[in-house]
């Protein structure tokens, strides 16, 4: 695969786009880091995206928010979420036990074909946005297509495969993310016991594999650096990590019964 360079940028001081100052007092703040706050969170970076305008995101966030794109520190004003995309479709899960989102956002407009994972973390305290890590796949990347990737995620959705599963049948927040790391740790380690769920539908890049993802990964592959976000209720865990220590990568999973059911995968390439 080919190593990643990506620019450097520096960090964009908050005032100048659109962050609350003394003049510009914050929303009222939630007192609790539940579901509702962070789905309230998650659809203000939607809509932040939606029209490029990261102020839409910032009004809960802390005066020393960390931004990234691609695994690199870059600034709010030249990065993706300054820019205006058609949104065709979004998802997201929500962490209430680390206070963080992970969202899917997938656009095919015209010059700005896009598919993004973005997970945004708040402090546990303050409830502030203190980080959002942004992966930014286009065209060059690994197996891109995102007229296709729209295809099989908006049919999975609204086929109510990311649905909420029911209270007696959720795993444990360890045991979905052994799920994810298992297949993850596959890579690098053949004799892993991966937790292979059947069906299972594996949407790598725009292709869509079914009704086994058990169907080989590369060998030698050391998959570091993972930073999760685990969602009981959807039986969810998104892994943002360094695919072969180079290349920035989200791999999202279903997990149902401790087993995998489903695949999301991301690799920037450039």
């Amino acid at each position: 695969m080919m190593l990643l360079t990506t620019t450097v940028l520096s960090l964009t001081p908050l005032a100048a786009l659109g962050a609350p100052t003394a003049e510009a007092p914050r929303q009222a703040a939630a007192s609790t880091c539940d579901r509702d706050f962070l789905k309230a969170q998650a659809a203000s970076y939607v809509a932040a995206q939606k029209a490029g305008t990261p102020s839409l995101l910032l009004a809960n966030s802390s005066a020393s928010v960390t931004y990234t794109q691609n695994f690199k520190t870059a600034t709010l004003t030249t990065g993706i979420l300054s820019t205006a995309l058609r949104i065709d479709h979004s998802r997201s899960t929500y962490d209430t036990t680390q206070c963080a989102t992970f969202t899917e956002l997938i656009t095919t407009e015209t010059n700005k074909q896009h598919v993004i994972g973005t997970q945004l973390r708040f402090s546990p305290d303050t409830l502030s946005l203190s980080k959002i890590e942004t992966i930014v796949t286009s065209k060059g990347d690994w197996l891109f297509d995102p007229t296709s990737t729209l295809k099989y995620s908006s049919q999975e959705s609204s086929s109510g495969l990311w649905d909420e599963i029911p209270l007696a049948k959720r795993d444990t927040r360890a045991v979905i993310q052994a799920a994810g790391d298992a297949y993850l740790d596959l890579f690098n380690d053949k004799k892993v016991q991966v937790p292979w769920g059947s069906p299972c539908a594996r949407l790598e890049g725009g292709s869509y594999i079914q009704p086994s993802c058990n169907v080989g990964v590369p060998s030698g592959i050391k998959n570091v650096n993972r930073r999760y976000v685990i969602d009981e209720v959807l039986g969810a865990v998104d892994v943002f990590f360094d695919f072969a220590g180079a290349e920035p990568d989200s791999h999202e999973f279903r997990v149902e019964g401790g087993k995998l059911r489903l695949v999301h995968t991301m690799t920037v390439m450039k």
